[in-house]
C-alpha cells in the first residue's frame, strides 16, 4: 500500500518565516522514518525537518534559499506502510498517540518545535518536576525515542502526566526552551547572570543586537561551554616570506588580486593539518571515534560592519596562492555586502581569524566546534632576534592556536604549531 504524506513547516515559535539553508533530498529520493528532509534556520538556531514516513520523493515545493513558513508545504512523499514490528517500535501508549505531524529536529544543543496550535493545551497546574539523579525519567518508549532524536536530556524535562510522566509535549516544551535561550541548557546549569537597571546610576542606550551577533554569540557560548579549551602561543619569522610577497605584488596587480599574508598562511596550514591530520577532524557525536577529514576547507573570519562572518573557502590545497588571493577577496567582498551564500559558511575543517590587520601581541580565540582547532594570528613585528652569535632585525609574527583537548594534547598541538612557523619561514616547504 502507498499513500501521498504532505510534510508541512513545523511550529516555528516566534518567527513568521525562516530560512531554507539546506534541501537534503532531490524528487525519485528514497527516505526513511526521521530521515532528515531540509534545514531551516531562524535568528537564533536552525533546525532540520524529519520525514514522517518511509517512502519516496514525489514533489519538492521549496527552494534553497527561500522563506517558508508555518504550515507551508515542503515536500510531498509516496509513502509505504511499515512492517508491524516497526510501527510497534515506533508507536506510543495509547494516551500519548498523535496524529503523524512533523517535528523540527535541532542538533543540541540548539532546538525548537513545539506544539501545532491546534493541539497545544496548558500545563496542568501541577508537575511531577524533572528527574532526579536517583530517579530515573518516567516516560515510555516512544518518548525516549523523541528524546534522543531531538537530543533532549530527559533528566532535565518536567513531566506534566500522571505520577510526573514526561510527555511528548514536555520534550517539545522544553526542546523549544532551549532554541530561544531560555531552557537550562542555554547555560549548562551554569546560574544567570542577574538583570539589573543601569539606568539608576545614570543614563544609557538601548542597542538592539544585529543578527549575525546573535547568531554568533549563540554559537561562540555553545563551544565555549561545550569544548575544553586550551590556546598556546608561538610566533614565526617571515622576514622572507614578506620579501616574497613584496616581490609578487605586481604580478599579483596584473592578475587583478590583491596578494596579502593570509593566503600564504592558507596555504601553510593546509600543508601543516596534512602532516597532523587529528587538527583536520571531527569528535565523533558518541565521543568514541575521530573523523578525519581527507579535504582541507579553511573558514576565515571576515570582520563586517555587522559582526564577524566565517566564509570557507575550499581545497585550499589544491589552489595556489594567487587563486586563494582572489576567492579571498571575492568572498570577503560578499560577506560585507551581506550576499553570502548558505553553502559559502559551511563545511569548514579548520578556521583562520587574523587579527593581523588591527593589532594585537596575541589572542585566545574560541574553537569553532565542531572543528577541533582555530589559529589566531597577531600583528608582525619587526625585532632584534639572535642568528647564531649575532642579532638581526626579523619580522616575527605570533600565532595563537585553541584547540579541543578532548582530541588534541599539548605535545601534539607544539608539534603541529612548530611545523606551521617551519613552512612559513620558508614557504618553499609548502611544495615539498
Amino acid at each position: 500500500m502507498s499513500d501521498k504524506v504532505p510534510v508541512v513547516v513545523p511550529d516555528i515559535g516566534d518567527f513568521d518565516q525562516v530560512d531554507v539553508v539546506e534541501v537534503l533530498v532531490a524528487v525519485g529520493d528514497d527516505v526513511s522514518v526521521d530521515q532528515s528532509l531540509i534545514t531551516l534556520e531562524s535568528d537564533k538556531a536552525s533546525m532540520e525537518v524529519p520525514s514522517p514516513a518511509a517512502g519516496r520523493v514525489v514533489e519538492i515545493a521549496v527552494e534553497l534559499g527561500g522563506q517558508v513558513g508555518e504550515g507551508d508545504l515542503i515536500l510531498t512523499i509516496e509513502a509505504v506502510e511499515l512492517p508491524a514490528e516497526e510501527r510497534e517500535e515506533t508507536a506510543g501508549p495509547s494516551e500519548e498517540s498523535e496524529p503523524t505531524t512533523v517535528e523540527a529536529t535541532v542538533p543540541a544543543p540548539s532546538a525548537a518545535p513545539r506544539p501545532s496550535p491546534s493541539r497545544r493545551r496548558p500545563p496542568p497546574p501541577a508537575r511531577g518536576g524533572p528527574a532526579t539523579s536517583t530517579s530515573p525519567p518516567h516516560a515510555s518508549p516512544a518518548v525516549r525515542r523523541f528524546a534522543r532524536l531531538l537530543g533532549a536530556d530527559l533528566t532535565s524535562v518536567s513531566g506534566s502526566g500522571a505520577k510526573g510522566r514526561i510527555l511528548r509535549e514536555d520534550v517539545e516544551a522544553f526542546v523549544k526552551e532551549v532554541m530561544t535561550g531560555r531552557g537550562p541548557a542555554a547555560g549548562a546549569g551554569i546560574p544567570p547572570v542577574p538583570e539589573i537597571d543601569f539606568s539608576k546610576f545614570g543614563p544609557i542606550e538601548s542597542k538592539p543586537l544585529g543578527r549575525i551577533r546573535r547568531l554568533s554569540a549563540a554559537s561562540l557560548q555553545r563551544s565555549w561551554l561545550n569544548v575544553p579549551h586550551v590556546t598556546q602561543h608561538d610566533e614565526a619569522d617571515i622576514t622572507d616570506l614578506e620579501a616574497f610577497r613584496r616581490a609578487h605584488l605586481d604580478e599579483a596587480r596584473e592578475r587583478g588580486v590583491r596578494l596579502t599574508l593570509l593566503a600564504f598562511l592558507m596555504k601553510a596550514v593546509a600543508a601543516s593539518l596534512a602532516e597532523f591530520p587529528e587538527m583536520n577532524s571531527s569528535l565523533a557525536p558518541d565521543g568514541e571515534s575521530l573523523i578525519l577529514k581527507r579535504y582541507f576547507h579553511l573558514g576565515v573570519a571576515v570582520d563586517t560592519p555587522d559582526g564577524l562572518v566565517v566564509p570557507v573557502v575550499r581545497d585550499v590545497d589544491r589552489k595556489s596562492v594567487y587563486a586563494l588571493a582572489g576567492e579571498l577577496g571575492e568572498v570577503s567582498g560578499r560577506a560585507r555586502e551581506r550576499k553570502l551564500r548558505p553553502a559559502d559558511i559551511q563545511g569548514a575543517t579548520f578556521t583562520i581569524s587574523s587579527l593581523g590587520g588591527i593589532g594585537g601581541t596575541a589572542f585566545t580565540p574560541i574553537v569553532n566546534a565542531p572543528e577541533v582547532g582555530i589559529l589566531g594570528v597577531s600583528r608582525a613585528v619587526r625585532r632584534p632576534v639572535y642568528i647564531g652569535a649575532g642579532l638581526a632585525p626579523r619580522l616575527m609574527l605570533p600565532v595563537s592556536l585553541s584547540y579541543d583537548h578532548r582530541v588534541i594534547d599539548g605535545a601534539y598541538a607544539v608539534r603541529f604549531t612548530t611545523h606551521l612557523c617551519s613552512v612559513l619561514a620558508d614557504i618553499r616547504r609548502v611544495v615539498l
